[in-house]
């Protein structure tokens, strides 16, 4: 008996993929039994059934690491839970280095898993092969080994998942194609499908590589594109059960033991795209035709470190595509552009190992409206304006794809689809030595190359210090001695508007924003649990009307934050204005000296002091003058009117010669900010770390009366106290470096790690900021009173901690009443 489509779900999950599947079971694991998966054709018959199966855990990120932990936990109870065999093997993985730079990148992976609580142990070449004794190691450096990692059969574990949902009262469906959902004045109301229609207020779209399509059709992008992907299955040459997944970044192949023989595959750095012009209909358990001339190239790599592979049967080269994203990462959340169009896509070969934490994740987030933990690097609002393109997206991906097994080198930037966002300055500022990066599509200047003395404006990486490090030193000096320009044109900019934008921004915002006209307020926005949503900068330039400005990666995020918290009830209006003003960020102690020669208004201290905006006049434009730093001097952001922008720069140039001024990129910023104890979000702060826990209270408004959303959270912090605080650490070693997630030891016990890292050049100095944790409470006086020490790539190194700023703790610098002041630290 076939069993009948429902009327009315509460969530509908599109897709019975492993991810669809995972995600119907976890809503069914929170008491949502009224959920419904309809998959097109058959469970698995997408991309799931041809996946190879391994379930690595570490991350960059603590939480996806966590999230990836959680996978394995649930593969581990899965088989008891449902009856259901999984395939499931915790038989470690293994990672091997060829050259002394992967050396360097492997212990730092294994600090990394240390930070983050698992267990990664260092071998030998030796130790490495008495694990995997198939393999040759005369080229290995070192070896790393998880033995919490492992492998399974990705099929099996889907059915597991999808016999636990239905256990749950979840209901299933197969060859149930959805043709439509019904939407009404921007609301979801119902899935249309073949055999009917599903009244529902939540979707959740888990269609894999079809998911970039179906979403587009209701305004919904979701940056993903398919590439072909291949490995082999051997015959069967007696290889153990029980043999340890295996990772050979410098060969770009991985390898897994299946059925007493080898699953080998890689990550070609000239992949092929698939499906260019849409996937055929009827696209299901389907795999593509073989491609042995474009896999010789991985086939090369592996017989130099399995030669036994030389001798053994190929069952079978397997070809299927598999939905890869921009930047190697999957997507999950809550569309900006539609309320309750939930996504959780894009997995880039690792959507097994993701699977049992994402599909939890994405089940919180559909029932309690938020995810359980911050997720912002998996977050679908980290994409923008550029992703929208797929010509654009495809070319990214098939360099991020790539790039899968190729060196992390820190501060990395990619190449393809640039330039594709531009200053109006972009031209000059490459012509005066300009090495640019990008984000969210911006070209934005890095650091500037001395082209006289011909330094060549390239980054070259290393883990050591990169080719750069000379040239943000004299921007840095430039910036504490005398003035620099920073173009922050790629700055995010919103206009709050409306007879209610004092009322709903003092809802949304933690700090003070009702002060007069003029003002300009520092002020995170918060979530219920107090975490850190949003880090912006606000502007009172009207009655009725505020300019916020956030940084550039977050555009999406916190305009999506923003509009959705404004209370229904009230009328105010959110428009993203980025694109019509350029930043000229004019910094330094000559910083007022330049712009009173350029400027007939005041801009005296008394006139326009520290945490003012006002409008002024340079060359016949209209300026909008922010008096605010994130360098720690005095310092003013310059919002420009784009066709104004080359004008006020050549302008500010001509003027400020004689003073110093020069060009300065953002890496100088980042060490400035540094030095200065300036958080960033992101990385120093986000929605898992409060203001009370940042060292930021001050800039909450907790002596005044008035609500705000998370203030009950900050009171039970402030009343009860809190576990953990960020504090900053300066290694005794000034050629440490710094990178971010480095284990924090205090009094030798591991109590957190790294946030971020860098080098403050007027202290000569590495400088780290991290949270340090303890479950029975972080005072100021825990984190002063203890003995630190950082491991850096597994070497411990004596550090000194501190909770004020390294740099002007008085802020005499900041807000400079007088022209000059010598540097000082």
């Amino acid at each position: 008996m076939t069993k009948e489509l429902p009327k009315t779900a509460k969530a509908v999950v599109i897709g019975g993929g492993i991810i669809g599947c995972s995600t119907a079971y976890h809503l069914g694991k929170l008491g949502w039994t009224d959920t419904v998966l309809l998959e097109r054709k058959k469970l698995t018959s997408g991309t799931t059934f041809h996946a190879a199966g391994l379930v690595g855990q570490l991350r960059t990120s603590a939480n996806i690491t966590q999230l990836l932990g959680y996978s394995v936990d649930l593969y581990k109870r899965l088989e008891e839970e449902t009856g259901l065999g999984t395939g499931w093997k915790m038989n470690g993985g293994l990672r091997v280095a060829c050259n002394e730079e992967r050396w360097t990148e492997v212990r730092r992976q294994a600090t990394t898993a240390q930070s983050f609580g698992l267990e990664m142990q260092l071998l030998t070449p030796q130790e490495a092969f008495d694990l995997w004794p198939l393999m040759a190691v005369d080229d290995l450096v070192g070896a790393a080994f998880l033995p919490t990692d492992g492998q399974a059969n990705p099929s099996d574990i889907t059915q597991a998942l999808a016999k636990g949902a239905r256990m749950s009262g979840v209901s299933i469906f197969e060859d149930t194609e959805v043709l439509d959902l019904e939407i009404d004045k921007g609301r979801i109301r119902a899935v249309i499908t073949a055999q009917g229609r599903i009244e529902c207020e939540r979707v959740v779209v888990c269609a894999g590589q079809w998911t970039r399509a179906f979403a587009a059709r209701f305004g919904v992008n979701v940056p993903l594109v398919s590439v072909e992907h291949q490995y082999i299955i051997t015959e069967s040459f007696g290889v153990p059960s029980n043999l340890p997944t295996l990772r050979d970044p410098d060969r770009l192949t991985y390898y897994k033991e299946e059925v007493g023989g080898i699953v080998m595959g890689g990550y070609e750095p000239n992949p092929i795209p698939w499906a260019a012009n849409g996937i055929p209909d009827g696209f299901h358990y389907t795999l593509l035709d073989s491609n042995f001339d474009h896999f010789e190239q991985i086939m090369e790599q592996a017989l130099g470190r399995v030669p036994a592979l030389e001798n053994v049967g190929v069952k079978q080269l397997l070809n299927g595509p598999e939905s890869f994203t921009p930047d190697g990462n999957f997507i999950l959340g809550e569309a900006p552009e539609l309320k309750n169009f939930f996504v959780g896509a894009g997995f880039n070969a690792f959507g097994i190992a993701s699977a049992g934490g994402a599909g939890m994740a994405l089940a919180e987030w559909v029932t309690k409206g938020e995810p359980p933990y911050d997720l912002w690097p998996v977050d679908i609002r980290r994409f923008g304006r550029p992703h929208f393109d797929t010509d654009w997206v495809r070319t990214r991906t098939l360099e991020a794809y790539g790039k899968h097994y190729t060196m992390a080198w820190p501060f990395e930037e990619h190449s393809s689809g640039r330039p594709c966002r531009k200053s109006p300055l972009y031209d000059r500022l490459k012509a005066q030595g300009a090495c640019f990066g990008e984000k969210l599509g911006w070209e934005r200047p890095n650091w500037f190359a001395d082209l006289f003395a011909n330094e060549e404006p390239k980054d070259v990486y290393s883990y050591t210090r990169q080719n750069w490090f000379d040239a943000v030193g004299r921007e840095h000096k430039a910036v504490r001695e005398a003035a620099v320009i920073f173009d922050q044109t790629s700055f995010a900019k919103f206009v709050l508007k409306g007879r209610d934008a004092e009322a709903a921004l003092s809802w949304i915002a933690s700090n003070d924003v009702a002060r007069p006209v003029g003002s300009l307020v520092y002020t995170q926005m918060l979530n219920d649990k107090g975490g850190i949503e949003c880090d912006v900068t606000v502007a009172r330039i009207a009655e009725n009307e505020y300019y916020i400005v956030t940084g550039t990666g977050f555009a999406t995020h916190d305009f999506d934050w923003i509009a959705r918290n404004i209370p229904a009830e009230m009328h105010a209006e959110l428009v993203d204005v980025t694109s019509a003003y350029s930043v000229l960020s004019l910094m330094g102690p000559n910083s007022r000296a330049v712009l009173e020669k350029v400027t007939g208004s005041d801009v005296s201290n008394a006139a326009f002091p520290f945490g003012k905006v006002r409008t002024i006049g340079i060359a016949g434009c209209p300026v909008r003058a922010l008096r605010i730093t994130y360098v720690g001097e005095l310092g003013y952001e310059l919002h420009i009117p784009v066709e104004y922008a080359t004008t006020v720069y050549d302008v500010l140039m001509a003027a400020g010669g004689e003073l110093g001024l020069v060009n300065a990129g953002y890496r100088a910023i980042e060490s400035c900010r540094l030095e200065k104890a300036y958080r960033a979000w992101g990385s120093d702060i986000g929605p898992d770390h409060t203001p009370v826990e940042a060292g930021l209270g001050w800039a909450v408004k907790m002596r005044k009366s008035i609500p705000f959303r998370g203030r009950e959270a900050i009171e039970r912090q402030l009343s009860g106290g809190v576990k953990k605080r960020l504090a900053c650490f300066v290694p005794e070693d000034a050629d440490a470096v710094l990178l971010g997630r480095e284990t924090i030891y205090r009094d030798g016990k591991r109590v957190g790690w790294l946030s971020s890292g860098g080098f403050g050049y007027t202290l000569g100095k590495p400088i780290g900021y991290g949270y340090v944790r303890n479950p029975d409470g972080v005072t100021e006086d825990f984190v002063l009173s203890g003995t630190y020490e950082l491991d850096v790539a597994r070497e411990r190194i004596p550090c000194k901690v501190s909770l004020s700023p390294l740099y002007d703790p008085d802020m005499a610098r900041v807000k400079a009443s007088h022209p000059r002041l010598r540097a000082k630290p």
